[in-house]
This record gives structure tokens, C-alpha cells and sequence, in this order.
């Protein structure tokens, strides 16, 4: 278009919004979670069913990390983001999960094969940056990337953990009871390649005997 003359136009800067400065956290145990093929749920059982199935999902994994002292961050996609203050207990909210994913199955999926849902799991301990807004928490940093990173290598029933929250005293003491296998894995992102801890899967494990079960549902959808 012509520009008519007389005329002119005038670039105005956009103002940066401030916000606060983010702070350097202490050490936290970083546990993200993930559905694994959530997207052929929605394809398999409708948008509506999925939708109800994965709010449900939300509910359930929120339960289990509050059970055991933990503060869910957020979600991100199908999944959730959790701190705790130990990393055994972050360890101990993964098998938890992991032990009481069929419960969830068997009360939510009504019989159907197609609607079980399986977790992905990944976990690290490491310093971050913590960010505060809009009344909002969040946490930022290499360690929250590769509790992140951890989560996207699980394959569904297991739970990869970081080498230094393998290594954690009362992390060896619970796993020396169960199915691991040490592996060295590249992550996007990182130079190196990272030594994990992979908890294989051992469904129908009692690990979270005595925590509040499960409440049926009413009906299904």
C-alpha cells in the first residue's frame, strides 16, 4: 500500500513489564510425571471420556504427592511437575504411583483396555531458581531440565532416576529391594552423556501401604 503524503508513522518501544527477580532455591527433589501415549487415548475413547480419564489422572497423582509431603508445581501437558524437600521422598511418591496406577485403572477405566492409562516418571535433586508471580510458583535450571529429561527417557511403568538421587543414602536403602538396571543415556541439551538409575516396572507392589486409597467413582463415563 501507498503511503499518502503528509503522512508518517512512528515505531513505539514496548515496554518491558517488570517482574521480580527470580531467587536461588535450596536443593529440591524434582518429580515430573507423564501419560504415555495420551494422545492415542483421545483418539481411541473420544475428547470427552479422555478428558474426564486424564482430570481424574491429575487428581490421583496429587493425592499421592501431597500423601508424602510434596507441593505440585504445575501441570505441563499430561503430566505434573512436584518438589519435595528429600529425594527419598520424592522416590517413595514415584513407586506409590507406580504401585497404585492399576487401582486407578481398574476404578476409572471401567473395564475398558483402551482407557488404562500407564506413568511415565523421571527424577533429580539439584539447586534451581525459583520464580514467584501472580501469586504463582515456579522453578527453573539445569537440575528442573533433567528431572524433565529423565521423565521423557521412562517408558511407562518404570522411573528413571538421576545418579546423585540414586546415590542419596535412603534412596539405596529403598532400592535395594527392587529391579534397577545403572544406564548411560544422552539428553538433549546437556554435553555428556548422564548415568541413570532405571526402576523397572513390578506392578501390584504394595509401596504405599496404609496412604489413603482411592475413592470409586460414581459412575462412567
Amino acid at each position: 500500500m501507498l503511503a499518502q503524503p503528509g503522512t508518517s508513522r512512528r515505531i513505539h518501544p514496548v515496554r518491558a513489564v517488570a517482574r521480580p527477580a527470580p531467587t536461588v532455591s535450596s536443593p529440591l527433589a524434582f518429580l515430573f510425571t507423564d501419560l504415555q501415549d495420551s494422545t492415542g487415548l483421545y483418539e481411541r475413547v473420544g475428547d470427552d471420556n479422555a478428558f474426564e480419564i486424564v482430570s481424574q489422572h491429575f487428581a490421583f497423582v496429587a493425592r499421592i504427592v501431597i500423601a508424602h509431603r510434596g507441593v505440585v508445581v504445575k501441570t505441563t501437558g499430561d503430566g505434573v511437575m512436584a518438589t519435595f524437600d528429600r529425594p527419598v521422598a520424592a522416590v517413595r511418591t514415584a513407586l506409590a504411583i507406580q504401585a497404585r496406577i492399576g487401582d486407578f485403572n481398574r476404578l476409572y477405566a471401567c473395564g475398558d483396555d483402551q482407557r488404562h492409562l500407564a506413568v511415565k516418571l523421571g527424577i533429580h535433586w539439584g539447586g534451581s531458581l525459583r520464580s514467584e508471580e501472580d501469586g504463582g510458583l515456579d522453578y527453573f535450571g539445569s537440575a528442573v531440565n533433567l528431572a524433565a529429561r529423565l521423565r521423557g527417557h521412562s517408558q511407562g511403568g518404570d522411573i528413571v532416576l538421576s545418579e546423585v538421587v540414586a546415590d542419596h543414602r535412603n534412596v539405596r536403602l529403598l532400592l535395594a529391594r527392587l529391579e534397577t538396571r545403572w544406564e548411560t543415556l544422552p539428553f538433549k541439551g546437556f554435553s555428556e552423556p548422564v548415568r541413570v538409575v532405571r526402576v523397572m516396572p513390578a506392578f501390584g507392589r504394595a509401596a504405599d501401604a496404609g496412604r489413603p486409597r482411592l475413592r470409586p467413582r460414581a459412575r462412567c463415563p
